[in-house]
């Protein structure tokens, strides 16, 4: 098991990585207020996993209550979100009971946020299952639900006490899945980190067939560059807005397509594409970066271009992205792999060609 930490404070919190860390209570017992939990996941998850971690607490004399939310992303609204408010008044629990996001970033962000309201506040653990919550959603704090105009537009910072990433859950996950969590660990090498770049065009297969060492190392590598950022840009004001590369485009695609049409992961590497595309027309890229971020996105079995939406429908809806100010749309752009910069330099002409040029058909 590797250790590491998100420096907040006093609100700082580790981060565990490692094999079979379900079975270990221990690790959990320290960050409970109370012996009372209550697990949150999902349909999909929960034959899987719930009954495995329910019991580790229970052989520690820790009461569990399980809350079993259907899958999906288009499920991540305030009706979902009331399921979980529903059982917590149900079974009586308190400011001191801890949440446990058990499953994928949806289930992560939609804990978070209960445990960010309930009674103004309650601490919440999360356990993530794929590999995108692993790499990302898990860590940092960004708790929200989705909206019909815009995704993850209601939420809150709040921070876990503890992210407990047990790799063996890798093994299940379908292979669509995986490919969408290796957008987000592409995205650190891409944003901060051309070693970590270099690295994933030499070890990609290895992550493809789930080798633990090779998952173990761009989880921890990931989470490396993710807690850093947050560090030092918490509610994202400044540097943390890097971490949405391809995210303007990405939501937009996710909410014009209709949510759970397309994975999250997905989405953001046709929207990073774009991104890439736009950079390459500024004159910040060369063809040959493009070309070289392409040939990994391909490899990884990932899309690197858009779907069939319509210029003007891409436009309106990332007038919704958190990035706008004074109604002007800024962008995470690229000025060479391992260099994002957030800009507003792209005139709305030159970012409908980049749109046009990544997604043909729209």
């Amino acid at each position: 098991m590797e250790t590491l930490s998100v420096a907040l404070g006093h609100r700082a919190y580790p981060i565990h990585v490692g094999r079979a860390l379900l079975d270990k209570s221990e690790l959990l017992l320290p960050f409970l207020r109370q012996r009372k939990v209550a697990i949150v996941t999902n349909t999909t998850v929960a034959p899987l996993y719930l009954e495995r971690l329910s019991d580790s607490l229970r052989r520690a004399r820790v009461e569990v209550v399980e809350i079993i939310l259907p899958d999906g992303e288009q499920f991540k609204d305030w009706q979902t979100l009331n399921l979980i408010f529903d059982v917590l008044l149900q079974r009586r629990c308190e400011r001191s009971t801890t949440l446990l996001a058990l499953g994928g970033g949806v289930v992560g962000d939609m804990t978070g946020f209960a445990a960010a309201c309930f009674q103004r506040g309650i601490p919440f653990i999360q356990v993530p299952t794929t590999l995108l919550a692993q790499v990302d959603s898990s860590v940092g704090g960004k708790t929200a639900i989705n909206h019909p105009l815009g995704k993850n537009m209601i939420g809150a910072f709040y921070q876990p006490k503890l992210v407990l990433t047990d790799t063996d859950t890798l093994t299940t996950l379908p292979d669509r899945e995986l490919s969408a969590g290796l957008a987000e660990v592409i995205k650190y090498g891409l944003i901060r980190d051309l070693p970590f770049f270099e690295w994933l065009e030499e070890h990609l297969e290895r992550l493809l067939l789930r080798e633990p060492a090779a998952l173990a190392e761009a989880i921890s590598r990931s989470c490396r560059n993710k807690a850093e950022v947050v560090v030092a840009d918490e509610h994202e004001s400044g540097e943390r807005a890097l971490l949405n590369l391809g995210h303007t485009f990405g939501h937009a695609i996710e909410t014009g397509m209709g949510y759970g049409e397309c994975l999250h992961g997905e989405a953001v590497a046709a929207g990073t594409m774009i991104a890439a595309q736009l950079s390459l027309q500024l004159g910040w890229i060369g063809s040959s970066e493009l070309d070289r971020i392409e040939r990994l996105f391909r490899r990884a079995g990932l899309p690197v271009s858009g779907p069939a939406l319509e210029v003007e429908r891409y436009l309106a809806l990332m007038q919704h992205d958190k990035k706008v100010r004074d109604g002007k749309l800024r962008f995470v752009l690229l000025q060479g792999i391992g260099q994002a910069v957030v800009s507003d330099a792209a005139a709305q002409d030159e970012v409908r060609t980049a749109i046009l040029a990544r997604s043909p058909h729209a």
